[in-house]
């Protein structure tokens, strides 16, 4: 097998990395398209006989302060984001948020964390509590859920109130969706893929979006078809079934980029 076919199973989910360390489609492919280039460049970069997931991800981790810099000092259209994130990295650092999103989204066990960001154990440890914490001091959101399974739509809605969030509706259908979303204006959204009335959630979405500005994480068994880099794609999803670590994760990092929370 090739390098090429070895890596090609990891790139839906190094794209959602990316795209979840710098808050957006863009510059998230971008990242991982930089460190391909890298590889084609010169293949040493990876050792075959190591763990190659965990090889990829540290280079996406070793690329990323440079790249961000790259990005804010080029591209006029990431300086909204770059603002947000300088308010938010003036109280928690990025290497906090990176190791969060390592094992809560990624599912990397904290050795694994370790070794990609070059540290101890404990001190990855340390990094994960400090940003769990100050995420969660700094954002709050009032958030609409639309989801069709009653069992899933409660465990959603505790773990939201948990993390200290407001549920202003539930919804079912896209039209019930649509009309929630107008009525209390939500700061954030999560969206199954498939509706009760056998409608789109990702339709749902998209009209939602056409009349209002909200950040949305989606909520699909099918992941990979979300993310093949062919057309616009959401910046945020989870996987069915999803563990509430991974949740909490989802929002803190969707809340980081939203400007409606930035500290003061």
């Amino acid at each position: 097998m090739s390098l090429g076919q070895a890596i090609a199973p990891h790139l839906p989910y190094l794209r959602r990395y990316g795209r979840s360390i710098s808050g957006s489609q863009k510059h998230g492919d971008a990242l991982v398209a930089q460190i391909l280039e890298q590889l084609v460049a010169d293949p040493s970069h990876i050792d075959t006989n190591g763990d190659l997931r965990l090889q990829l991800y540290r280079m996406i981790h070793q690329n990323f302060g440079t790249f961000a810099a790259d990005v804010e000092a080029s591209d006029e259209a990431a300086v909204p984001d770059a603002a947000i994130a300088d308010a938010r990295l003036q109280r928690i650092p990025s290497l906090a948020r990176q190791a969060l999103l390592l094992t809560a989204v990624e599912g990397f066990s904290i050795d694994e964390v370790a070794r990609i960001v070059e540290r101890e154990t404990e001190a990855v440890e340390a990094l994960i509590r400090e940003a769990t914490a100050e995420i969660d001091r700094q954002t709050h959101a009032r958030i609409l859920i639309i989801e069709d399974e009653p069992i899933i739509a409660m465990d959603i809605e505790m773990i939201v109130r948990e993390l200290g969030h407001d549920v202003v509706a539930v919804a079912t259908t896209h039209a019930e969706a649509v009309a929630e979303a107008q009525k209390h204006q939500p700061g954030l959204v999560l969206a199954d893929i498939q509706l009760a009335d056998n409608s789109s959630g990702i339709e749902a979405v998209q009209e939602i979006l056409g009349s209002m500005s909200v950040p949305v994480i989606f909520i699909t068994a099918f992941p990979e078809r979300l993310l093949t880099g062919d057309r616009p794609e959401p910046a945020f999803l989870l996987t069915k079934p999803y563990q509430p670590a991974t949740l909490r994760a989802a929002i803190s990092q969707v809340l980081f980029f939203d400007e409606s929370t930035v500290p003061a």
